[in-house]
C-alpha cells in the first residue's frame, strides 16, 4: 500500500460540483439558480401542477359532469364466465374465493354476475350481488343464488 494509492471507500464522498465559491470557479454569481426568479430566492418551493405561469394542465382539459363520493365498483363477472370456470374446475359451488383463486376477480373486489350468456351447469353461486336476469338463469338451470 502506498499513499498514492489511496482512495475513499465507495460511496463514502460526493463528487459534485461546489457552487457559489466565487467567479473563477465557473459555478459563482447566481450559483446555477438563473437569475431572479422566484425558484432563486430563500424559502421557495414548487407548488404542484405549478406550470411556470403557464395555464395548468389541471385547468386546461374541460371538466362536466358529476362523480359520486358514494360510488360502489363491482366486479363484473358474467354468466359464460360462470359456465366456463364450472367446467374447468368441475365443482358445483363457486364462492367469491374460488373467483379469486381463478384471477377472475381481486381478494377485495365487490362481485356483481350479470346475465350475459349462457349457463348449462347446475351451480350454487355466491356472491354480492346478482342481477335479475343473471339469478333467474340460474336458478333455470337448478342452480343456487347466495347474497353475501
Amino acid at each position: 500500500m502506498k499513499l498514492n494509492t489511496l482512495k475513499p471507500a465507495e460511496g463514502s464522498t460526493k463528487n459534485s460540483k461546489r457552487i457559489g465559491r466565487g467567479q473563477g470557479s465557473g459555478r459563482g454569481g447566481t450559483s446555477t439558480k438563473g437569475h431572479n426568479g422566484a425558484q432563486a430566492r430563500s424559502g421557495y418551493s414548487r407548488k404542484s401542477g405549478f406550470e411556470g405561469g403557464q395555464m395548468p394542465l389541471q385547468r386546461r382539459v374541460p371538466k362536466f359532469g358529476f362523480t359520486s363520493p358514494n360510488r360502489v365498483e363491482y366486479k363484473a363477472i358474467n354468466l359464460d364466465t360462470l359456465q366456463a370456470l364450472s367446467e374447468k374446475i368441475g365443482e358445483s359451488t363457486i364462492s367469491t374465493e374460488v373467483l379469486v383463486a381463478n384471477g377472475l376477480a381481486g381478494k377485495n373486489d365487490l362481485i356483481k354476475v350479470l346475465g350475459r350468456g349462457e349457463l348449462k351447469a347446475k351451480v350454487e353461486v355466491t356472491a354480492h350481488k346478482f342481477s335479475a336476469a343473471a339469478s333467474a338463469a340460474i336458478e333455470k338451470a337448478g342452480g343456487t343464488v347466495t347474497n353475501l
